[in-house]
């Protein structure tokens, strides 16, 4: 492992871009569906202190072959950190979001998937409490 012995450093993920047949259409999608109210410019931002659980955000390259953002055929995913995401599930589905019906628990919580319209896969994530 290399370790970086700069004075400077990153101090976390600062955003996440991606492309968009339809932004304003898909902005709506994430608006009705996940919550996410923009600013007027249709920005979101998620301060680290928002955070009820503990929590971080993860910053990690994957295999280009890896099956884990199938069946997104897209090179890119997002994790949102949740509460309760058996409700979150719940009030998806009754909206007719194909939601995976099994929520995986692992010692850093619970994870779900979905796909938005324009095929990207999307994590939910309800840390555990430590």
């Amino acid at each position: 492992m290399m370790i970086c012995e700069s004075v400077m450093s990153v101090r976390g993920i600062g955003g996440v871009f991606f492309k968009s047949e339809d932004p304003k259409k898909l902005q709506e999608w994430y608006v009705e569906n996940l919550g996410l109210k923009p600013d007027e410019g249709g920005y979101i931002y998620f301060m680290w202190s928002d955070l009820k659980a503990p929590g971080y955000t993860l910053w990690a390259p994957f295999p280009a072959d890896t099956k884990y953002f199938e069946p997104s055929t897209k090179h890119s995913m997002i994790n949102f950190v949740v509460d309760k995401i058996e409700d979150f599930v719940v009030e998806l589905k009754n909206k007719g979001i194909d939601v995976v019906d099994k929520i995986e628990k692992t010692e850093q919580g619970k994870f779900t998937w979905l796909m938005d319209p324009e095929g990207n896969r999307i994590e939910l994530w309800e840390p555990a409490n430590k």
